[in-house]
């Protein structure tokens, strides 16, 4: 998928599921900078590995963290009632691969979870800091992050103002 459809087709449709506050070009940067650097939004199921959606969200993990978090489980279950599956750890995790609009909704509610503001679109440094904390991958390659982010952060402007 191109970006332009990742934030037409999944991305928006999201965010127009969450409070208002969520929908920021900050959040809609990190959303393509962290697809980008997880599935290249190419990979809906993890090569080797059980992570499923474009943000490659693992079961125990980052659905259960969103689903359990006090900052994000209301939310999580409103998103889950609209798109029509169980506020449950495996319905969710099945349903990711197949809903890009969950998915891209569960990964905003994950970047929701973390305490600190998001960084400025074309912060790179600060952008992988939360990523680190937020999706704690288990092998983080930095060497990808900086040009995918770039990319992500000329998205999310020339879709700002398209």
């Amino acid at each position: 998928m191109t970006l332009e459809q990742v934030m037409r087709d999944a991305i928006r449709p999201a965010l127009a599921l969450l409070p208002a506050a969520m929908d920021t070009p900050q959040a809609r940067c990190m959303l393509l900078a962290i697809g980008l650097q997880e599935s290249r939004f190419v990979h809906r199921r993890q090569i080797g590995g059980p992570a499923r959606g474009f943000w490659q969200f693992e079961q125990g993990g980052g659905v259960r963290g969103v689903l359990a978090h006090p900052a994000s489980a209301a939310l999580a279950r409103q998103v889950c009632q609209v798109r029509g599956v169980p506020p449950t750890a495996p319905s969710v995790y099945s349903r990711l691969e197949l809903d890009d609009v969950l998915a891209a909704a569960f990964a905003r509610l994950l970047l929701w979870t973390d305490p600190a503001r998001l960084p400025r679109t074309g912060d790179a440094d600060a952008a992988w800091a939360l990523y680190l904390r937020t999706w704690r991958p288990g092998k983080p390659h930095r060497q990808t992050w900086d040009a995918l982010h770039a990319q992500a952060a000329q998205a999310t402007e020339e879709l700002e103002h398209a």
